[in-house]
């Protein structure tokens, strides 16, 4: 493809970000040059991780243009064959709602129900179906730019993640063990496993231990509260939010660091923070290190209850908090041009997003995988339901540093372990222990390393500032009643905003080909990745009461399975993987003399970016097809006659990569097959323009 030339981006941008007004409350983390000795990841001296609290992904951006949010055109279907939008709660439907309270991003919001039951119970298998009865009509609510835009701006000063997702289908403090720990003690040992907020004291190793004997520079900053011990949980004050560190240290749920002697680096880096319940500010510990160039190499941030974006709190307070670390952390420019601040919240909080997460099959009844399985599955204990960890539902990640400026999206599969994995890409290298070995293989196949959210090679460009936070000063720091979410009487599909955005070069190069089997009166599926990043493909069949099944293949491998026909013949099913990829197989068999279509697209990754689309007819009877391309408009197609091939090059370069075909046959109105994705070539692009509604066919 060629190159993204600005004048080109903008018209495409229509009236997105770049058109907003911006301040220069934090002008520094925008005109501060990154640190380029190398032009590679060594040049990144600082990870900051700051994990904010129970917010999905599209509760927060689902409007945002150029992420997969509410006009993605792929979503997955229920059951019964409506969007996922459409979630039943008994006779009525809930669609993904705004509030009508007065200014939403300063409002109290419910807190929906993210156990580890009712998160499964709302998965339903993968089926998807079930999000109001177990979690509440608020759990479909959503907010906008005009209540966030601190956290817009940010998403459009710097780079967002768009497939990043918890790591446990479940609650806060054992998705918060990931980024710590690589996973929730998933093997029983060392206390373990942990699916709810049950803390017992945990001893299985943490990753500050292993960056420790690598000779790792890190530590934690918090606030005290009333004392960091378990005893008196960790911190939390109830209250006074505005203080204490509401439990999210989660090292201090290990006994190693509970019963670590003080003056040991285990007490100094993990039990230490402000104390301003007696002086000073929540920042003064960081502000001080950043100051003197004494910030470590790895940091974590535990914010106070009320400013962690807790629903139970105020959202733009926690925009308040992330610009004091982003000021905090810019004071000294020579540290900032070295630092990666990455943003994340820790589980969807209960809130829906559209995005059903990959998951590990458990066997052949659910799916396949070329990589083991083992500890992805948690059994059940009689109180909690059997079922995968994870992945969870989808979540938030900005990633803000020197080299993410210019609001980029990165639709890689990420979850909370990609931290780690940064980490370990970043001082692996010199040190092979800080290999997390807690980190299973299936999901360290899965999940990548956050590099690819990184220009290493060229990262100084100029881009718009981000706007003032002042106004989000808090001023209420005692607890205030829930305010009332109520869903709109007539739903409609919330619309995004219009234009794309720029998007990293990803590692997927997909493919799923689908085959009609007379003989044995079924449908078969292969499933290939020519890429280098192992991918997830979750299959739903429609036409079968059956739940979706995964496949997960690794690069240079193949799998294959089958599915049986509906009593009439009837088949349809539906592929869907990373990054909008789609194969939709709709049909039917007709006995005796019929036309037996099958089509496959070939994507050429090399070069300008083009495929070939292919339709053979192996059946006894000619079959009429009319083709559509939903970027363009256009159409072509005519008669196919048995065994012959209509082949056909598509040059995808006008809409930088992403395609979307559907075949039909005059002869059978039940055939409706589709072809969409994107084509990777190593190279920079844009994100989906069908999110946009940018396209004719959107």
């Amino acid at each position: 493809m060629r190159g993204l030339d600005r004048r080109e981006f903008m018209k495409w941008m229509g009236t997105g970000p770049l058109g907003a007004a911006w301040s220069s409350s934090i002008t520094r983390a925008q005109a501060i040059q990154a640190h380029t000795r190398s032009h590679s990841i060594s040049d990144v001296e600082h990870i900051v991780v700051l994990t904010h609290e129970n917010r999905s992904f599209d509760h927060y951006f689902g409007t945002l243009n150029g992420v997969r949010g509410f006009s993605d055109p792929r979503a997955a279907r229920l059951p019964g064959g409506k969007p996922v939008w459409y979630q039943a709660d008994g006779a009525a439907e809930v669609m993904p709602f705004h509030s009508d309270i007065i200014d939403p991003g300063m409002a109290f919001f419910p807190h929906p129900p993210h156990g580890w039951n009712d998160s499964h119970e709302a998965w339903n298998e993968g089926r998807y179906d079930r999000w109001v009865p177990a979690k509440g009509a608020a759990a479909m609510s959503y907010l906008t730019r005009k209540d966030i835009p601190f956290h817009f701006a940010l998403a459009d000063a710097f780079t967002i993640c768009d497939a990043y997702y918890c790591s446990l289908l479940g609650p806060t403090d054992p998705n918060r063990y990931h980024p710590w720990s690589g996973w929730t003690g998933n093997n029983g040992a060392g206390g373990g496993p942990l699916v709810t907020d049950a803390e017992l004291g945990d001893e299985w190793m943490t990753y500050p231990e292993r960056l420790r004997q690598a000779g790792i520079s890190w530590k934690a900053y918090q606030d005290v509260g009333v004392g960091l011990d378990v005893a008196g949980y960790c911190g939390w004050t109830g209250d006074q939010p505005s203080i204490e560190n509401h439990g999210d240290n989660s090292l201090l749920y290990f006994h190693q660091y509970q019963n670590a002697l003080p003056d040991t680096p285990l007490a100094e880096r993990a039990r230490t923070g402000t104390h301003i319940a007696k002086r000073g500010s929540l920042f003064d510990t960081l502000r001080k290190d950043v100051m003197r160039g004494a910030l470590p190499q790895v940091s974590w941030i535990a914010a106070p209850h009320a400013y962690g974006e807790h629903p139970h709190w105020r959202t733009n307070h926690g925009a308040w908090y992330i610009a004091q670390v982003i000021d905090a952390l810019t004071a000294n420019p020579d540290v900032w041009s070295r630092t990666a601040l990455f943003i994340n919240y820790d589980a969807n909080g209960g809130f829906f997003d559209h995005m059903v997460p990959p998951s590990p099959a458990r066997g052949a009844g659910d799916g396949l995988s070329t990589v083991t399985t083992e500890n992805e599955y948690f059994h059940g204990d009689g109180v909690n339901l059997p079922g995968p960890y994870g992945l969870g539902v989808r979540v938030p990640m900005l990633v803000v540093s020197p080299w993410t400026k210019g609001g980029y999206v990165n639709s890689q599969v990420f979850d909370h372990t990609s931290v780690i994995r940064f980490l370990e890409a970043r001082f692996g290298g010199e040190h092979p222990q800080l290999v997390e070995q807690n980190i299973t293989p299936w999901r360290r196949a899965v999940v990548g390393d956050l590099t690819s959210v990184f220009n290493f090679a060229r990262p100084n460009a100029a881009f718009p500032h981000l706007p003032s936070t002042v106004s989000y000063l808090p001023t209420v720091k005692a607890r205030h009643p829930d305010d009332i979410v109520v869903a709109e009487a007539e739903a409609s599909l919330p619309r995004q905003e219009r234009g794309v955005r720029r998007a990293r070069a990803l590692p997927y190069r997909l493919e799923a080909r689908g085959m009609l089997q007379p003989m044995t009166r079924g449908f078969v599926i292969e499933f290939s990745n020519h890429g280098h990043a192992t991918a997830v493909f979750q299959v739903r069949a429609t036409h079968l009461d059956i739940a979706p099944r995964s496949y997960t293949v690794e690069p240079g491998k193949r799998l294959r399975d089958s599915w049986g026909l509906a009593s009439a013949g009837d088949y349809d099913l539906t592929v869907h993987g990373p990054n909008g990829f789609l194969r939709s197989f709709k049909g039917r068999m007709v006995d005796g003399q019929h036309a037996l279509l099958e089509a496959h697209v070939e994507c050429h990754h090399e070069g300008d970016k083009a495929l070939t689309l292919s339709v053979a007819n192996f059946g006894t009877l000619p079959a009429t097809l009319r083709i559509r391309d939903n970027y363009t408009g256009e159409s072509w197609g005519g008669a196919l006659s048995p065994d012959d091939v209509l082949q056909r090059e598509r040059p995808c370069a006008r809409h930088f990569g992403w395609y979307d075909f559907v075949i039909t046959s005059a002869e059978d109105e039940a055939f409706r097959w589709q072809f969409a994705g994107h084509i990777e070539n190593g190279r920079e692009s844009i994100s989906d323009p069908a999110l946009g509604r940018s396209v004719i066919g959107a």
